[in-house]
C-alpha cells in the first residue's frame, strides 16, 4: 500500500513538460542561427569541438534529476505491516434530495446548499463511523459507500448539486430501499438519515422505513424547509433567474410536507428534526445517534509506513553529478578525426 505525504506537490511535475518545451524552442532557435550564419557541414568542421548530442544528454540528466527531486519531495510511503484495528462506530447512510424544489432559497442560501454544510459539520463530528452518501429525485443513486474516509466523504458532497440525477421527482421510498440494501449484512448497527423538504411523488416511504426498521435500522428525518414555502428558482444560460410556473403560469411555491416526515421517521423508529435559518436539526439527530450502541468493528489495514523520500533524493544527486561530468566539448580523440577529408 503506497501513500503520499505531501500529494500538494504532484502539480511540480508540470515543470518537466515546461522545461522541455523551453528546450525545444531553444533547439530550434540555435538551428536556425546556425543556417543563417552559413552551411551546416561548413560550421561543424570550422567548430570541431561542437557536439550536439551532449547537450541533449546534459539536458536528460538534468530532467532525470528534477523527477526523481520532485518525487522525493512528494515522499512516497509504503505500508510495511497489515493490521487488524478494532474501532467503534455504527454504519450510517445519508440520503440527499437533490430535487429542483432543494433550490427554494426558504432556508439561506437554498435549502441544498444549506444540507451539504450541514452534512459536511456532521462528519466533522464522527469518530469510528462508516459513512455513504445516496442522493435522489426522481431515481436514487449511490454516490457513495461506506467509508471511513471522511476527507473522501467530503469530497464526493461537494460535488453534488440538483443536476447529478437526470429524473426530477422526490423518491423517498427508494432512497431509504436503496440505503437498506446497502449495508453489509452484519452485526453492525445500522441507521439512515434522509434530508429533504418532503415533496414525496412516488413510492412509498412510510413501508420502506418500516421494512428497514424490521431489519434494524433506524430511519431519521430532517426536513428542509419553512412550512410556508417559497419559489422555485431556475437560471437560464446567462444566469438570469425566473421561477418555475405551473401550466396555468402561477409561480409555484414548495412547502415542506413536515407531518410525512415525522411519520416516515416514526415508521423507521427514528426521530425527525426540522431544520430553520438558525440551525438544521442535527443536534437532535445526533444525540439519537448517540445513543445508538456502538460495536466494535474491526478492519484490516496498513500501519507502520516507511519514508523513502532519501532514495529519491539520493537518485536525483546522482543525475545531478553525472550531468556535471558530461562535458559539451568532443573528446580530443573525436576532434582528430576528419569527416570531412580531402
Amino acid at each position: 500500500m503506497i501513500q503520499f505525504q505531501h500529494k500538494e506537490f504532484f502539480w511540480a511535475y508540470l515543470l518537466l513538460l515546461f522545461f522541455i518545451l523551453i528546450y525545444w524552442s531553444f533547439k530550434g532557435w540555435k538551428k536556425r542561427s546556425v543556417k543563417r550564419f552559413g552551411d551546416k557541414a561548413l560550421v561543424d568542421k570550422l567548430v570541431k569541438h561542437r557536439s550536439d548530442t551532449r547537450p541533449a544528454l546534459r539536458f536528460l540528466l538534468l530532467l532525470f534529476a528534477l523527477f526523481f527531486l520532485i518525487s522525493g519531495i512528494i515522499d512516497p510511503k509504503v505500508g510495511s505491516k497489515v493490521e487488524t484495528v478494532k474501532r467503534k462506530g455504527i454504519d450510517l447512510y445519508i440520503a440527499l434530495d437533490v430535487s429542483n424544489s432543494m433550490l427554494a432559497q426558504d432556508i439561506k442560501p437554498d435549502r441544498l446548499d444549506r444540507a451539504k454544510m450541514a452534512i459536511s459539520n456532521l462528519i466533522d463530528k464522527l469518530n469510528g463511523d462508516r459513512i455513504g452518501l445516496i442522493v435522489f429525485a426522481g431515481r436514487a443513486y449511490k454516490l457513495l459507500p461506506l467509508t471511513t474516509d471522511y476527507s473522501a466523504a467530503k469530497l464526493f458532497l461537494s460535488s453534488v448539486s440538483t443536476k447529478i440525477v437526470p429524473v426530477q421527482g422526490t423518491a423517498i421510498g427508494s432512497a431509504i430501499n436503496l440505503a437498506t440494501r446497502s449495508f453489509e449484512k452484519d452485526k453492525h448497527n445500522k441507521a439512515i438519515i434522509v434530508i429533504t423538504d418532503g415533496g414525496n411523488h412516488q413510492g412509498n416511504p412510510f413501508l420502506a422505513a418500516k421494512m428497514a426498521a424490521k431489519k434494524g435500522i433506524k430511519v431519521f428525518t430532517i426536513g428542509m424547509g419553512l412550512p410556508e414555502g417559497a419559489p422555485i428558482p431556475i437560471y437560464d444560460a446567462q444566469g438570469n433567474r425566473t421561477f418555475l410556473k405551473d401550466r396555468q403560469g402561477k409561480i409555484v411555491i414548495t412547502r415542506l410536507n413536515e407531518q410525512m416526515l415525522q411519520e416516515i421517521a416514526n415508521a423507521g423508529n427514528g426521530t425527525y428534526a426540522r431544520a430553520n435559518n438558525a440551525s438544521v436539526g442535527l443536534t437532535k439527530i445526533l444525540k439519537s445517534l448517540n445513543h445508538i450502541q456502538k460495536q466494535e468493528l474491526a478492519t484490516r489495514q496498513f500501519t507502520d509506513y516507511e519514508h523513502h523520500f532519501q532514495l529519491f533524493f539520493a537518485i536525483a544527486l546522482f543525475f545531478l553529478v553525472l550531468e556535471l561530468l558530461v562535458v559539451e566539448r568532443k573528446p580530443k580523440w573525436a576532434e582528430k578525426i576528419d569527416f570531412f577529408g580531402k
